[in-house]
Order: C-alpha cells, then sequence, then structure tokens
C-alpha cells in the first residue's frame, strides 16, 4: 500500500499493513470516501505523518477526530486550514500559550503546520470523520492503528513528551513508556472543560521546552 508520508515512519506502516484489521480498514475508509462526503481530503488523511522526520519527533498531541466542517480538516490535530475561523478549543489552547509566554500577539490563522514541522506529531485518534457528523468513524478501527503508533514511539525514541488533553486522550497513554519520555495531562481545551477550571494554567507548552531543554533538544516556536 502507498501512503503519502515521509519514509522514515514507513516502518510501522509497514508492520501495521500486514494486518487484517488495518487491510479492513483501508477498505472501509476507501468505502466511505466513495459514498459519503468525509474530511480530511484523501492525500491528507496520513498528513500528521509528513511533517518531519520520525528522529525528530519531539512532541505528540492527541485529538478525537478532525473537524467535520467543510474546508476545515487538514490531518493535523486541532488544526484548520487557512482563512477558516480558529475553532473555540484551538482558541482556548492560544490562550493557554499567550499567558504561558506573556505574549499579546493572538495568531489570525488556525494552521498548525509551523508546530508539526517542528517535530509536533499532532495525532488524531480516528483519521477520518463524514462530513457533519462527530465522531462518526469511531467503529472503525482507526484507534487500533493509532495506538500501534504510539507504542511504536514509546518503544523507538526517547525524551519524546505527549500531551494528553482530556480523559479520552488519557486512555490512550496506557502504553507509554514513561521512563524514557514524559507525559503531561490536563482538562481538555473545549469551552466545556476549559470554563470548568481543568484547562487553564496547565502550563504544558513551558513544561514541553523546559524538558526538551533539560534534553539538549531544541525548543518548540509554540
Amino acid at each position: 500500500m502507498h501512503f503519502d508520508i515521509h519514509p522514515s515512519w514507513q516502518p510501522i506502516f509497514d508492520c501495521e499493513s500486514e494486518k487484517k484489521y488495518f487491510q479492513e480498514l483501508q477498505l472501509q475508509v476507501t468505502q466511505e470516501y466513495q459514498n459519503h462526503t468525509c474530511y480530511p481530503p484523501q492525500t491528507l488523511i496520513y498528513n500528521a505523518f509528513n511533517q518531519f522526520d520520525f528522529k525528530d519527533l519531539k512532541v505528540v498531541i492527541i485529538g478525537q477526530d478532525p473537524y467535520h466542517g467543510e474546508g476545515e480538516a487538514n490531518g493535523l490535530c486541532f488544526s484548520v486550514n487557512e482563512g477558516v475561523a480558529i475553532p473555540p478549543s484551538l482558541k482556548n489552547i492560544f490562550t493557554e500559550i499567550n499567558k504561558e509566554f506573556d505574549r499579546i500577539f493572538f495568531p489570525t490563522s488556525g494552521n498548525l503546520e509551523s508546530w508539526a514541522k517542528q517535530g509536533v506529531l499532532l495525532l488524531n485518534a480516528s483519521l477520518t470523520v463524514r462530513k457533519d457528523q462527530a465522531n462518526s468513524h469511531k467503529h472503525l478501527k482507526w484507534n487500533v492503528f493509532t495506538e500501534a503508533v504510539i507504542e511504536y514511539i514509546s518503544e523507538n525514541s526517547e525524551h519524546v513528551v505527549f500531551l494528553l488533553w482530556g480523559s479520552f486522550a488519557q486512555k490512550k497513554g496506557k502504553k507509554i513508556n514513561r521512563d524514557k519520555h514524559l507525559v503531561l495531562e490536563s482538562g481538555h481545551p473545549s469551552p466545556l472543560s476549559a470554563n470548568r477550571g481543568f484547562w487553564f494554567g496547565n502550563n504544558h507548552f513551558r513544561l514541553v521546552n523546559d524538558y526538551l531543554d533539560k534534553h539538549s533538544l531544541a525548543t518548540i516556536e509554540w
């Protein structure tokens, strides 16, 4: 199978491609895109794996599934295309970053490709969704694949920071080796969670850079 990814990620795709669940998943995804309007565009399903070399991986952020509005999703979790209104969760992410780094400037674009280029894997648990139907591909076995990716990262790299926001993401973090990696957990940046005090003040973005700096790695320009 051909995937539009950086070659350094090929080993995990080769491994999973041999498994029955993954072959069935590819077939189901193809049928979904043939029969329904789905996002992101098919060429961007694996966009998160096409931004940087695996050896340059520094941070993993786990989202739930792509945005389901027209023209929004670009294959990177929490990220939207240029010209699309910044979604509420991402607004809260930017607000927290501004607080942590004493910034006044608020981004006008919700495209997080600049983070991805620095080695931030913006990974949704499900990589596809039907138009206007949140979590509509939850029944497909994307979660098996994304959990395999997390386990692969845990085993084959070191000093990666995993940001697990909300109970959904935290459940995905069970197989991370916490002796080799830093795992930071907090509430989800969605308005419901953030307004109840579970998001703001988590200091995650500064903690990421402190950890990277401690291990002589280039920090992230958030």
